[in-house]
Order: structure tokens, then C-alpha cells, then sequence
């Protein structure tokens, strides 16, 4: 049994669900690559996200389960974030990879991030809106004593972050930059140089 010329073009043409999935997906990434290099634009946008889903919550009064599994999510996304790519705790010494400089006279080797800032700002995002469709469901106000969920985290992210900032002190290495660094060279003793 042999295909006519119509039924093989059928065939190898995709339907049109998969063709409009497609096309979302190439505006979705266009966009994306466009707001990248808006970190500020990004995270403004995002700070105005959280608050809108905290004023909802508010309002509503309820969906404390999803705001607490909303809240462990971001802190771990925010952990991923401050880590460096490769663990200077997990190398062995005689491993060639790439590592954070232990003393001063190591080449300088910039922070690469577990998480990048990109990957960070689009996740956080992501779960915000998704926490904030979570609320439109009634099945998902589950009652619950808040305050102790409030304690929990409180207690959770605590030790976390001191875990976390132990380990930095260790390895020595800040995970937040300000720009580029700039070095003055050395100044003639006849030349006078104006800042401004």
C-alpha cells in the first residue's frame, strides 16, 4: 500500500496544535532575550509581582500552605544563587576543574554562580505566578495554624543562611559585585588629578 503525493504532505506536516505550541515558544524566548540585559526593569518587575500575590493573600486571608511551599522554593532558588558553580568543599586538591583562589597569590578567577542571576530572576518569577494561579483554587486553602509555618520558615531560613555564610567565610569568597573593578595607576608627582 502506497501514500499518494497529498497524504505523505499531510503526514509530514505538522498538526496545528504543535505549530501554534511552536510559535509561542519563539515569541516566548524572543521575548526573554530581549529583557535580558533589564536586570533592574527584571526585578522591579518581579518585587511588584510578590507584592501583588502578598496583597492577595492578605486579602483573601487564606492559601498559607502555598505561600509557605512558595517561600522554601525562593530560599532554595536563592541558595543556588549565592553558591559557586564548582564547591570548593566537594574538589580534592588534585583535581584540575576550576576553583575559587585560597590565598593571595592565586590568579583571580570571577564567581561563577550555581544559579545565575538570568536562571535565578526567571524561576522566582515563574513560581511567583504560579503560586498566584494556585490561589484561584479553592481545594488548595488548606486551614492551617499560620504562625507556626511563619516560625518554621523563620527557624528554617535562619539556619540556612548561617550554614551558608559559614561556608563563604571558609572559602572566602563574596558572591555580589558592584561593577567592574577600577585600579589607578601611578601618579606623576608633578600632575595634579581632579575628581569630580
Amino acid at each position: 500500500m502506497s501514500l499518494s503525493g497529498e497524504d505523505k504532505q499531510q503526514t509530514s506536516k505538522p498538526n496545528i496544535v504543535y505549530r501554534a505550541y511552536k510559535r509561542y515558544c519563539e515569541i516566548h524566548q524572543h521575548l526573554l532575550d530581549r529583557a535580558t540585559p533589564y536586570s533592574t526593569a527584571r526585578w522591579c518587575g518581579t518585587v511588584a509581582l510578590i507584592l501583588m500575590y502578598s496583597l492577595r493573600v492578605y486579602i483573601l486571608q487564606g492559601w498559607y500552605i502555598v505561600t509557605y511551599a512558595l517561600g522554601i522554593y525562593l530560599l532554595n532558588l536563592f541558595i543556588a544563587f549565592l553558591t559557586p558553580k564548582t564547591d570548593p568543599a566537594l574538589l580534592d586538591d588534585n583535581e584540575d576543574g576550576p576553583s575559587l583562589p585560597t590565598k593571595a597569590n592565586e590568579e583571580f578567577r570571577p564567581f561563577m554562580r550555581r544559579l545565575p542571576e538570568f536562571k535565578f530572576w526567571y524561576s522566582t518569577s515563574k513560581a511567583i505566578v504560579i503560586g498566584m494561579i494556585c490561589t484561584c483554587f479553592n481545594a488548595l486553602n488548606i486551614p492551617v495554624f499560620w504562625p507556626i509555618l511563619v516560625m518554621y520558615f523563620i527557624i528554617l531560613f535562619t539556619i540556612t543562611m548561617k550554614r551558608q555564610i559559614k561556608h563563604m567565610i571558609k572559602y572566602r569568597y563574596i558572591p555580589f559585585t558592584h561593577g567592574k573593578a577600577k585600579y589607578k595607576g601611578k601618579e606623576d608627582s608633578g600632575t595634579v588629578v581632579v575628581s569630580s
